[in-house]
């Protein structure tokens, strides 16, 4: 959410962002996410937070 308010999104698209990201943090082991921006904004876009590594 920081990252899209930083980037000047709107906040509509920030908590889109947040959403987003915080859905593919749950597919990571641990503390700390490995989920990049094209994850993040193709969650967005409809996809499904399961992740190809």
């Amino acid at each position: 959410m920081i990252y899209a308010f930083l980037e000047g999104k709107t906040a509509q698209e920030s908590v889109n962002y947040g959403a987003a990201h915080g859905a593919l943090a749950m597919t990571s082991p641990g503390d700390t996410t490995m989920a990049t921006r094209a994850e993040v904004e193709r969650v967005m876009k409809g996809g499904t937070a399961r992740v190809k590594r």
